[in-house]
């Protein structure tokens, strides 16, 4: 037994892959392999000698010749059928998928040239493709006939460990401008997967980009369902003949997509869910406390953190960065220094803000707005951002709002997708409601011994509530003012 075992027939290793069938349009590659026999009663090596896969997966011009088009037409003037030779075309009524059926121009017959060639794609099951005579599909790994699947982290062959998922239901009886009216149903984050929104309302839902441009169903038109083009992936919009309609989003996502809804009725719950990496479902979902932003010089868009995350913690890099060129010291090359750490408040006096003298009660806000005041300190302020407030919180006699950052317009210093704002008062001027989005111009604080950077809400900030309007009126100042930020949200 142990001598059959010993000399048991096996198989040498896969040659190389062979020249793809297409140059374009998803052709194939074939490798093969040999049965070493060392044991001729043990019968032939189990499996297939040949294995096929897809290659040249990237979509041909658009002005190309269909390819069982162009394989009949290299028949053209040829003398095949009775010494006559004719021209002609694709036969799509032929018996067999995967032979070269093809049409003799101004007759009324068809001639069959055989098998078409590997990479054509078959005529009666869309998705597979012929590979010496027989209809196949790839699995994930490009392999025909393999049974390996993505998993909704888009792992081939994966167990949905990889990534984690989110999922929510949006309900607002509000109408906010008006009854016909856009309203931000959340923010999905570049990078997720599986993406699917669904709603059964008079509503219409709507797609913004990461650049908060209407992609579906924006400025009031209504766009036909169907596939489209979005975030670097595909998005099918679905509607039924009543109300029900969704998105679905295969992804990975290349930017940030935000949800919208068009009222035209009471909100009866939209539903959404998708999966992101762990690190990235941290930034957004987690609770921990979250890396501050550094000083650039180049005024670069939002980066990710380059630390190894949980879905409760995130560790803090701290790289070196440039002075403040708005600080009081000066400047001299290398123009590197030490690091200004982002640091919480401690009961260390020198930690706390610059103190305020003001009545002995709070009073009456100021209300900041205008498009004079607008234009001001859109130009004057460090930071012109939209955001979501998550939390307020009271630290003596300062206020904490922890708030998601959304979109920037302008930014001198580098952002994370989560900050705190501080506001050295507690009379919620300007008022922040917590859930609730605002458009914000704010300044970087840093005290004199360089113990304390952060973000400063004062009174005197414009804070407005966000709107599509307010967003319009803010473009314009882009050129205006010389935008040192970027309009790119985050860097996926």
């Amino acid at each position: 037994m142990h001598r059959q075992i010993h000399f048991m027939n096996e198989w040498a290793s896969w040659g190389g892959w062979s020249v793809c069938s297409r140059s374009c349009g998803g052709g194939a590659s074939v490798r093969t392999r040999t049965c070493i026999t060392r044991n001729l009663i043990g019968g032939p090596c189990p499996g297939d000698t040949r294995q096929y896969k897809i290659c040249n997966t990237k979509e041909c011009p658009a002005d190309s010749m269909d390819f069982r088009e162009l394989q009949c037409k290299a028949f053209n003037d040829r003398p095949v059928v009775a010494g006559s030779s004719y021209r002609w075309t694709t036969f799509h009524g032929g018996s067999k998928p995967c032979e070269l059926s093809c049409l003799a121009i101004g007759h009324n017959f068809y001639y069959n040239f055989g098998r078409v060639l590997d990479g054509t794609p078959c005529q009666s099951d869309q998705g597979t493709v012929c590979v010496n005579g027989k209809c196949l599909k790839p699995g994930c790994d490009l392999i025909f006939g393999s049974e390996q699947q993505e998993d909704v982290c888009m792992v081939c062959g994966g167990h949905n460990s990889t990534c984690l998922h989110h999922r929510s239901v949006y309900q607002s009886n509000r109408q906010n401008n008006g009854l016909f009216g856009y309203s931000e149903v959340t923010m999905i984050p570049a990078g997720a997967t599986h993406i699917r929104v669904t709603d059964n309302s008079r509503n219409y839902l709507a797609l913004q980009n990461g650049r908060s441009q209407f992609v579906i169903n924006g400025n009031w038109k209504i766009n036909v369902p169907g596939e489209y083009n979005v975030a670097g992936t595909k998005l099918l919009y679905r509607r039924s003949a009543d109300t029900w309609e969704s998105f679905e989003v295969p992804g990975p996502t290349q930017e940030d997509l935000h949800i919208m809804v068009l009222s035209t009725d009471k909100n009866s719950g939209i539903e959404y869910e998708y999966w992101l990496p762990p690190d990235r479902y941290a930034l957004y979902h987690g609770r921990s406390q979250l890396q501050q932003p550094h000083h650039t010089s180049n005024h670069l868009p939002f980066e990710l953190p380059t630390t190894t995350t949980t879905t409760t913690t995130t560790q803090p890099v701290t790289k070196p960065h440039f002075w403040d060129p708005a600080a009081r010291w000066p400047l001299h090359p290398p123009y590197q220094q030490q690091p200004v750490p982002r640091l919480e408040r401690d009961e260390n006096r020198r930690n706390r803000m610059p103190e305020i003298h003001r009545r002995g009660h709070c009073g009456k806000c100021r209300r900041v707005r205008g498009k004079g005041e607008r234009q001001r300190q859109y130009c004057q302020k460090d930071f012109v951002f939209r955001a979501k407030v998550l939390e307020k919180v009271y630290h003596g006699e300062e206020t904490r709002y922890d708030v998601q950052i959304i979109h920037t317009y302008r930014n001198s210093y580098r952002l994370e997708h989560r900050e705190f704002l501080w506001a050295p008062n507690k009379c919620d001027c300007p008022f922040l409601e917590e859930g609730h989005q605002y458009v914000l111009m704010l300044r970087r604080h840093i005290n004199y011994e360089r113990t304390l950077n952060r973000i400063l809400l004062e009174e005197d900030s414009y804070a407005q509530p966000y709107r599509a309007r307010e967003d319009s009126l803010l473009r314009p100042l882009q050129e205006l003012c010389g935008n040192r930020g970027s309009r790119t949200q985050f860097r996926g």
